[in-house]
């Protein structure tokens, strides 16, 4: 260290005031080049990051009702809806919410149907989207889930219909039934998670793949490309029904 130019310097000027040669030089030493930095500095932070992704979000809450509808023309579908005017299809919502609350409740953490009235549906269109949710039916029991407002990802009593729940029923030309039957017992719970992307869907029921990239097709409009974003229902078949722990998850843009 005695060697390094600075400190040579200062330790010879040392000397020469000692012998009364030299006035103090008080300017402070700078420290060597290449040498530790300062007790005090703090590292520089790294500049960017790992790109975010979107975390599942909530689409029940265990309470209420809240961010769900009732579906509006629920045999019409989104053709019937858009020849309403603003103020037609206004009087059907609030008839239709109103019949949602009279046959939807939430049940000690479940969103529960009683097998009378109709759909009901996201507040909000979907486009891209992983769904994950859990059904129970009862004996007999039928329904499904439509995404971007088309039907749909079947649920219905394996022992009624061997087949087993998960097809896309309303194909007419790709694929409608299930690859495999991973249902469990009516009265149980059962899983999905649900992913779509453009026009193609994966489904895993209770952790078994039973569709594979396959086509939903535009079951209101056929020979139309399926539409880009809408909602999606749960839907009402006149049998008592309940699901939880439904979520979402959108692609990063």
């Amino acid at each position: 260290m005695y060697w390094h130019p600075q400190v040579l310097r200062h330790y010879l000027a040392g000397i020469q005031f000692a012998l009364g040669d030299l006035k103090c030089d008080t300017t402070p030493l700078a420290p060597p080049k290449g040498g530790a930095s300062q007790p005090d500095a703090k590292p520089e932070k790294p500049k960017g990051g790992p790109r975010a992704r979107n975390d599942w979000a909530p689409l029940f809450n265990g309470k209420d009702l809240a961010g769900w509808k009732g579906l509006v023309a629920p045999d019409g579908g989104p053709p019937a809806r858009a020849k309403m005017t603003r103020e037609e299809l206004a009087k059907a919502q609030a008839a239709a919410d109103e019949k949602m609350r009279a046959h939807w409740s939430v049940q000690d953490g479940v969103l529960a149907f009683d097998g009378q009235g109709d759909s009901i549906v996201t507040a909000r269109d979907y486009g891209d989207v992983e769904l994950t949710l859990e059904w129970k039916i009862a004996p007999g029991g039928d329904s499904g889930v439509y995404l971007r407002g088309c039907p749909q990802v079947q649920i219905w009593d394996a022992a009624r219909w061997p087949e087993g729940s998960g097809g896309l029923y309303n194909n007419q030309h790709n694929p409608s039934k299930p690859l495999v039957r991973a249902d469990r017992p009516v009265g149980e719970w059962n899983a999905f998670r649900i992913r779509m992307a453009g026009d193609r869907v994966d489904v895993w029921l209770n952790d078994v793949l039973v569709v594979d990239n396959t086509v939903l097709e535009n079951h209101w409009e056929r020979g139309k490309p399926l539409y880009p974003t809408g909602p999606i229902v749960l839907q009402a078949h006149k049998t008592p029904l309940w699901f939880r722990n439904i979520r979402v998850r959108e692609p990063s843009s």
